[in-house]
């Protein structure tokens, strides 16, 4: 019975994911939406299927949602013979995506494959601490996104590197904003309010965890490409703050 219902689980959250890509894809070809608010938006709800990690009694499934993803869209391309994977790049690419040799999704498969690699990690080598894996990669999916949407349209005082795309002072400070919101949101659920398999949290190491790793995430997103951010931010916020509890515990 748990094995069923760790594979009904895998399929509700396929539904999900196709459709949190499919409406946004089909809203931009008929032009009802830009490609900015369509790239947004897949990049903002698709990835939250994540979260169904901590309902698997199986937690090796979640790859089976993460891995076949990130091989869908390591495959839409400029170039592709499957008009849903063409459609797909058609419809979120970025500039600097059209400048690649082979012209991909490349922010978009470094997003899906940050994810993979952080469930991976985190089910095999630490899974009673995954409140990590989560706060990184909603900081991505959220965090990312917002810190983007706000710095575009109200930022006026850019920072700028010679590696990096346009970044605001605006927008880091949202990232900075709903990272610690994420991460606390993160930590406390999984870490006090429903710890389940976790190992549990209290208030004061939730408070530092949670300024300490929307501290990595907006100091990442600044000096990070941003075609590479979404590989950087989530990947290398998760790892450094998990480090750190060795040294603070």
């Amino acid at each position: 019975m748990t094995l069923l219902n760790d594979l009904i689980i895998v399929l509700l959250t396929y539904v999900y994911v196709v459709l949190t890509i499919i409406i946004p894809v089909q809203l931009k070809k008929r032009d009802k939406i830009s490609k900015f608010t369509a790239r947004k938006t897949v990049h903002l709800l698709a990835g939250l299927a994540i979260l169904v990690t901590p309902l698997f009694t199986y937690p090796a499934f979640a790859l089976l949602i993460a891995g076949p993803l990130t091989i869908l869209v390591f495959f839409s391309s400029k170039e592709s013979k499957v008009e849903l994977l063409k459609d797909l790049y058609d419809s979120i690419g970025e500039e600097e995506e059209e400048k690649l040799k082979r012209k991909f999704l490349q922010g978009p498969f470094n997003y899906c494959l940050s994810i993979t690699i952080l469930v991976a990690i985190f089910i095999f080598l630490a899974p009673n601490q995954l409140y990590f894996a989560m706060a990184g990669i909603l900081i991505m999916i959220i965090a990312d996104t917002m810190a983007s949407v706000v710095g575009k349209r109200w930022g006026k005082i850019t920072i700028k590197l010679p590696w990096t795309g346009k970044r605001t002072l605006l927008g880091s400070t949202t990232m900075f904003s709903f990272s610690f919101i994420l991460s606390f949101g993160s930590y406390w659920y999984f870490g006090l309010f429903n710890p389940l398999t976790q190992i549990p949290l209290t208030w004061d190491i939730i408070l530092l965890y949670s300024f300490i790793t929307a501290l990595l995430a907006t100091i990442i997103e600044i000096l990070s490409p941003s075609t590479w951010d979404d590989m950087t931010v989530p990947i290398g916020t998760t790892i450094i703050i998990y480090l750190l509890t060795f040294i603070y515990l």
